[in-house]
């Protein structure tokens, strides 16, 4: 079994290993970003289930107005 990690680029699969030091440096970034991104929308996440939870308290707390 073939564990090579491979990346696409423009349609075309690359095996990591035959890239450039370069190239190889871009997919590496490349992961770290998006490591960095998945982890803040993560965080978004729970900010937002927070932020809603907070809002629906606060609608409970404030006085009705009758319409």
């Amino acid at each position: 079994m073939d564990d090579e990690i491979e990346v696409t680029v423009d349609g075309i699969s690359y095996k990591l290993s035959e890239l450039s030091e370069a190239a190889q440096e871009q997919v590496a970034n490349l992961r770290f970003v998006d490591a960095q991104m998945a982890e803040l929308n993560a965080k978004l996440a729970v900010f937002q289930t927070a932020r809603n939870a907070y809002q629906s308290v606060l609608q409970q707390l404030v006085p009705r107005v009758p319409q």
